[in-house]
């Protein structure tokens, strides 16, 4: 009787301390809503995503200030008061460019990456999971980006997740290499997605390539992930967003996060659970398929 009193006290104070805000994010001068922008809370690990129709709710307490970021707009900083959004396009100055037609005669694959049974879980946060590809001299025979490659591990079908390709900017991945959503539908289960992107027609910078892989926090990709309380052995069921992700252990620190509205470097930690792990970094399972 006691622990039920506990539980509906839980449960009358959570409602006093979280409201549910709602908002819809658009485009400035059009006025067409937004899809998929990545929303957080600022310096908190509370985040969402906007829908197709560019519509998005948060469960937070007392006015926030939450960070908007989406491809081809400026990010921005405002109050959760705040019901409509509206992004600025980014202005991208013309630049004089030299167009290379791809020959398409050679393949090389790198990255290491590759399908074991352990997944890192978004949970219910609109994480960017991302991976360095550093240069090297040898990539001067096949120097465009042909496919991006990634393995994902997803409890329902037709989960969409979408693919960011960055720069790298010193220590930290910079601006978007590509002024267009990819977004990827994957199947159920263990699965190798090999996505073209040829046509972007991407050569391999000489300060380096990352590839982001970006949760998207809308319904369609919503479940419910099951698991035994080790201590109270009862069955907990936690909100969690697929895909998951499969997860490498790499000796080099080029994996990262973007989260609380800005990048986090992950370093090497010590592992007790298998020692292969120790002093290793986990990162995301990422090829790269060049050309020529």
């Amino acid at each position: 009787m006691k622990e039920k009193r506990l539980i509906w006290f839980f449960l009358i104070v959570s409602q006093f301390v979280f409201s549910q805000i709602r908002g819809v994010v658009k485009d400035s001068i059009s006025g067409e809503p937004i899809p998929y922008v990545n929303i957080w809370v600022e310096n908190e690990t509370v985040g969402t995503t906007s829908e197709a129709d560019g519509s998005f709710s948060l469960d937070i307490k007392d006015e926030k200030v939450l960070i908007f970021s989406a491809l081809g707009f400026e990010t921005k900083k405002l109050s959760s008061k705040s019901e409509v959004i509206l992004l600025k396009p980014k202005v991208f100055e013309l630049k004089e460019v030299m167009v290379l037609n791809q020959k398409k005669t050679k393949e090389l694959e790198i990255g290491d990456a590759h399908k074991v049974h352990i997944s890192q879980l978004s949970g219910n946060k609109p994480w960017i999971y991302a991976k360095l590809f550093n240069y090297d001299y040898k990539y001067k025979e096949t120097p465009f980006v042909k496919k991006i490659v990634f393995y994902s591990n997803s409890d329902i079908k037709g989960a969409k997740i979408k693919i960011r390709i960055f720069g790298f900017n010193d220590s930290i991945p910079s601006e978007d290499l590509i002024n267009e959503d990819i977004i990827v539908t994957v199947k159920g289960g263990m699965k190798k997605n090999t996505i073209d992107v040829s046509h972007y027609n991407i050569e391999f910078p000489k300060s380096g390539l990352v590839i982001g892989l970006e949760w998207l926090i809308i319904e369609e990709n919503k479940y419910f992930f099951t698991y035994k309380d080790t201590k109270t052995k009862q069955k907990v069921s936690l909100e969690n967003y697929a895909p998951s992700l499969v997860i490498n252990h790499s000796p080099d620190e080029i994996s990262f996060t973007y989260s609380k509205g800005k990048w986090y470097k992950h370093k090497r930690h010590s592992s007790n659970f298998k020692k292969e792990w120790n002093n290793k970094v986990n990162t995301p399972a990422i090829n790269l398929i060049l050309t020529n």
